[in-house]
């Protein structure tokens, strides 16, 4: 279409040229009006594209708590969020419409005015013989065969403009910096050796920061315990370790070695890591034991009874090779978390990061595991993370936490001398045992 009307144009300029000038001079006017109907329609495309993904959101998270939902009885409010999205969602849809729509006709009224205006002068040329009927009629006719590939050229501006903006919104995620690889140095087996030195981190530049100043050391086998209030900094200062965000200040060594200079797979391969948060995945349970690795049978049957499962997984019709559901959906809270050890077990990694492992266990399966991660911490390095500080008791090293600083270090009995912050949480906790 583009080759077409540059080429008529052409054709029309030797025809006539006195009258191509003249539907020259309203090109510039289409094109503008043009433009200014691209600037909209991509304006309004990048906000529709915004209120799709939050109108998804909101199925999403409806979807997803319809728990919470349907026992708050909250059916109306979801309905009225997802109704007043979709009214503006439809909103937006319908100016694009309108935008898109009025390309088209107002090019051919301004083409229907440079024709009638080419008209009149070429009725005034053939009066006084400037130019010939066979002549009039060449112009007339190329200058009507332009409008149609024009009219096909507009046509296809509101897709392209709908493809620009997606294509922006791609390209955004494509442009975002990859994960950092590592400097590239191996490491077969760790020998667990971990040290923090003036470690701060916070989200973002602007951002409050949530560590400051952390030291401690770790040597290898030893068993480190951070207790502290919520929101104090523990989960934040254990997800360093594995890279999955990198200190705004500082430095972490494994092994005497900073973090960075490791290739991240061979380091994150030396880490197993148990959360309070555990996802599972729609696979079998032998898959999610050994999550990452070929599944040896002998070795998920170890894992399993290793975190007191096994009973329970051989019962089942079709044992260690039965589907577990979206995110572990067929099994019982405290399952799923057992499940999520026997995968650090499985893992048989040198440093082991426990972020409250035994959270969703009943007294009688956490005395089984906890004997079981006992077993399995022997010469590992291992960070726990406990609210409940009775499972802590026995750790080399206590670290307490507060605002993202370490106020107190010692040993369980050593701290309980001090009177700290450390002797009134288990006071409390203490008393609310006794309760």
């Amino acid at each position: 279409d583009s080759l077409t009307v540059f080429f008529l144009l052409g054709y029309l300029f030797i025809l006539n040229w006195r009258l191509t000038l003249i539907v020259a001079v309203l090109l510039p006017a289409i094109g503008w009006l043009v433009s200014k109907i691209n600037r909209r329609l991509r304006r309004l495309n990048r906000e529709h594209q915004l209120l799709t993904n939050e109108l998804s959101y909101i199925v999403e998270e409806t979807v997803g708590g319809y728990k919470v939902v349907k026992v708050h009885n909250g059916e109306q409010y979801e309905m009225s969020r997802f109704g007043e999205m979709s009214r503006r969602l439809r909103g937006y849809q319908m100016r694009m419409t309108v935008s898109g729509g009025l390309a088209q006709p107002l090019t051919q009224f301004l083409a229907s005015i440079a024709l009638a205006i080419v008209v009149t002068i070429a009725v005034v040329q053939a009066s006084h013989d400037q130019t010939t009927v066979g002549g009039f009629v060449a112009f007339v006719t190329s200058m009507l065969l332009v409008i149609s590939p024009l009219k096909h050229l507009i046509d296809v501006n509101q897709p392209l403009q709908r493809g620009m903006t997606a294509a922006e919104l791609i390209f955004g995620l494509i442009d975002e910096p990859a994960e950092p690889e590592g400097g590239g140095k191996p490491l077969e087996r760790a020998r667990g050796e971990i040290e923090f030195r003036d470690v701060s981190f916070a989200y973002g530049p602007e951002g409050r920061p949530i560590l400051e100043s952390v030291y401690f050391s770790a040597a290898p086998g030893e068993m480190i315990a951070l207790a502290g209030p919520s929101g104090s900094g523990k989960t934040t200062l254990v997800n360093l370790l594995p890279r999955f965000f990198d200190p705004s200040g500082g430095q972490i060594l494994v092994d005497g070695v900073p973090l960075p200079e490791y290739d991240i797979h061979a380091l994150r391969s030396q880490i197993a890591m148990v959360s309070q948060d555990v996802t599972l995945f729609n696979d079998t349970v032998a898959n999610n034991v050994a999550y990452g690795q070929t599944a040896d049978p002998e070795r998920v049957e170890h894992a399993l009874r290793a975190a007191n499962l096994w009973d329970t997984i051989a019962a089942l019709p079709e044992g260690a090779a039965t589907l577990v559901g979206d995110n572990g959906m067929k099994l019982s809270g405290g399952q799923r978390q057992r499940l999520a050890i026997a995968r650090a077990i499985y893992k048989d990694a040198p440093i082991l990061i426990l972020d409250e492992a035994t959270s969703a266990l009943d007294s009688e399966s956490e005395r089984h595991v906890q004997a079981a991660l006992e077993t399995l911490m022997k010469g590992r390095t291992t960070l726990v993370i406990a609210h409940r500080l009775s499972t802590i008791e026995r750790a080399d090293r206590i670290l307490v936490m507060e605002a993202g600083r370490i106020v107190e270090r010692g040993s369980h009995q050593q701290l309980l001398e001090q009177r700290g912050l450390y002797a009134h949480l288990h006071k409390i906790q203490f008393q609310q045992h006794a309760a």
